[in-house]
């Protein structure tokens, strides 16, 4: 794909001397000066600062290489709420820039700055291999969803503030380096996968590759009725406190989540060859939870039929009163059961009174509140959620907010663009059966060359975005950018183990393949294992 025609001509007017043209005080290479300098420019309805970074640490403790980094706040305005607003932006423009820019993704609700290095999906901060990196807070302040009550601020955070970021970093790299960028990549997972979704779609010409992780691509409907249906389901049988309110921490014990994912290995971890913790056959997995039920006197290493049955319906769709499903199912990953594993925070929470705090119902049900309700119900309690009279009230934010519905990426594709799409098969938040849905719809609307442009690795045992169980450090931006500047696409990719199996190796293999054990070779190492077709 060819550098993006974005929109210089203002900007280089703007800019003076920061480069578009032969008097540039910016060297190509960056530099304090350079840096410093920049300082002086600015932006159409913005504001620009700078600084100058020659030394610093990434959170996994990398040093950064010496860059200049810019941050900056763009169409400030008050809102109907009486609330101020401006699109909020950081850019890292490293000294020896390798002419690469990678948009970095948010997540959640956003509403803050994160620093921008690219470690998503990498084995090193992007800004350390030469790339400039840009963040943005999508429009608004604060990580709760109270930004909803302004309509403006809904449109940002759906897709308008990525494309203003996007274009205005683009310019930003040009004027200082004073050359455009030779290829764009975003990286992104859970909201930021949902923004990489969007950017196939809306803005199809933007980047040259996406990979889109865990992509809350109904976030704004369907998984958040996932969220209302496992907190409803859970409560009904949760203990009670003396005053008969639920406490919802205690529907499941971690000894029934353990008993659980000892379940779930007994009946499935050996379907690809080898019984290793990892659930990497997921499609040979039947698993019937009911085979976990106490026999009649029995206490230990069985749940009750109560749990058995709460479990059946929340990893089964949820569904309206005709019977309509109106999210997708849960893959039945022995990560779920793994103290690694965010499910309990996610779904059960560690309240022991009867206010819980799961995020489920907190995040999910502030968000459904302010930001997903048209109009905004504030004081709604995602406990009191209707599966008939509520999901109606969501539709009008999905429509412009959820990115499943696109699944042909026509334009995204005629421009050359590469989309790697990757989950969690113990994702709490946002099922992987509904990426492997999207994922396969795509592959059925481009019959011949699907696999062309797109593919998906489903990563066993992981939780949302990292952790848990799972061998969840891979360097996707390594594939990704093989794939689209030499044309290799990636048929596996060799992902390690962190906290739960460090030192192990194996390949994370694109879907429909997984890995199967050689059976002779050394189980921790990812050449004794090959991706097959099922």
């Amino acid at each position: 794909m060819p550098p993006l025609p974005f929109r210089l001509s203002a900007v280089c007017a703007l800019f003076l001397a920061a480069g578009c043209g032969g008097d540039s005080d910016a060297s190509p290479t960056g530099s304090a000066d350079a840096c410093a300098a920049f300082a002086r420019h600015t932006l159409a309805d913005a504001t620009l600062r700078t600084e100058t970074v020659t030394t610093g640490t990434a959170p996994s403790g990398a040093a950064l290489v010496p860059h200049c980094r810019v941050t900056g706040s763009m169409h400030p305005r008050t809102g109907v709420d009486g609330k101020p607003y401006a699109i909020g932006f950081e850019l890292r423009l490293p000294d020896d820039w390798n002419g690469r820019f990678l948009f970095q993704g948010g997540g959640g609700n956003d509403g803050v700055v994160r620093p921008a290095l690219g470690t998503q999906a990498t084995t090193s901060p992007a800004l350390n291999q030469g790339y400039a990196v840009v963040s943005t807070d999508a429009g608004h302040e604060g990580t709760d969803a109270s930004f909803g009550l302004d309509p403006q601020a809904r449109v940002d955070h759906a897709y308008n503030s990525y494309d203003k970021v996007a274009v205005a970093a683009k310019d930003l790299i040009q004027a200082y380096y004073d050359k455009p960028t030779e290829y764009s990549y975003f990286i992104g997972c859970s909201g930021g996968g949902r923004q990489g979704m969007m950017f196939t779609q809306r803005f199809p010409d933007y980047f040259d590759g996406v990979i889109a992780m865990a992509p809350a691509m109904t976030v704004a409907r369907g998984a958040a009725i996932a969220s209302a249906h496992s907190s409803i389901e859970l409560t009904a049988i949760a203990p009670r406190n003396a005053e008969g309110a639920p406490i919802l921490a205690k529907a499941l014990t971690n000894a029934d989540l353990g008993v659980l994912r000892d379940g779930i290995l007994a009946q499935c971890d050996a379907k690809d060859g080898l019984a290793d913790g990892l659930v990497s056959n997921p499609a040979a997995c039947q698993f019937d939870v009911k085979a976990l039920q106490c026999a009649p006197g029995q206490t230990d290493a069985c749940l009750t039929p109560q749990k058995v049955n709460t479990l059946a319906r929340i990893f089964a769709e949820p569904r309206n009163s005709a019977g309509e499903a109106l999210y997708a199912a849960w893959p039945w990953d022995a990560g779920v059961g793994h103290p690694a594993n965010d499910w309990r925070g996610w779904k059960l929470g560690t309240a022991e009174g009867p206010v819980p705090n799961a995020r489920n119902v907190t995040l999910i049900g502030d968000a459904m509140a302010h930001e997903f309700f048209t109009p905004p119900q504030p004081d709604f309690n995602i406990l009191d959620f209707d599966f008939d009279r509520d999901p109606p009230r969501m539709d009008a934010y999905a429509a412009i907010y959820n990115t499943a519905a696109d699944a042909r990426l026509d334009a995204f594709k005629a421009a050359g663009g590469k989309l790697l799409m990757a989950t969690g098969m113990a994702d709490p938040i946002f099922s992987p059966l509904e990426t492997i849905d999207y994922f396969e719809r795509l592959q059925a609307s481009h019959p011949a060359d699907g696999a062309d442009f797109s593919r998906l690795f489903l990563i066993p045992g992981m939780a949302h975005c990292q952790g848990g169980a799972a061998t969840d450090r891979w360097d996707g931006l390594g594939a990704l950018s093989r794939w689209v500047e030499q044309k290799q696409a990636p048929d596996a990719i060799v992902a390690s183990g962190t906290t739960v199996y460090p030192g192990r190796t194996r390949p994370l293999c694109a879907y429909p393949a997984y890995a199967r054990y050689d059976g002779k070779g050394d189980p921790e190492k990812a050449e004794s294992f090959q991706c097959v077709t099922p």
